[in-house]
């Protein structure tokens, strides 16, 4: 005999959703771990080097942590760029391929009946 809490527990976890959140839960944390390094590793060192500090987490206003906002927002400005630029652009480009694939089907031609009943129509229309 199955406890009904656990039934409910498999069968919340056997649900496609569950897998799917798990896989882009690892996934996203994998890519978050790249664009920090690309962020930390290279952009900030190119910017740095043109206005002479390659870590700008060094950079403060007073009491004011500034250079690890500049960090922050450098971050979250290429992770919104590489999210746009490899999954938005290309599900656009596809959800408008398949909808050009799905061209419009023609109605389908109406039973007998209706025929019939349309041209009596017809036919009262031209008689009144």
């Amino acid at each position: 005999m199955e406890v009904p809490m656990l039934q409910g527990f498999k069968n919340f976890l056997m649900r496609g959703n569950v897998v799917d959140l798990a896989v882009a839960v690892v996934i996203g944390g994998a890519f978050g771990q790249v664009v920090n390094s690309l962020v930390a590793d290279v952009l900030t060192p190119l910017v740095g080097a043109l206005g002479g500090v390659p870590d700008f987490s060094a950079l403060k206003l007073g009491p004011i942590a500034l250079g690890k906002f500049i960090n922050a927002l450098l971050n979250f400005v290429v992770v919104a760029a590489a999210i746009y630029f490899v999954v938005v652009v290309p599900m656009q480009a596809v959800q408008r391929r398949l909808k050009k694939e799905e061209a419009p089907a023609a109605p389908p031609e109406p039973p007998e009946e209706v025929r019939l009943l349309r041209e009596i129509l017809e036919e009262l229309r031209k008689k009144a």
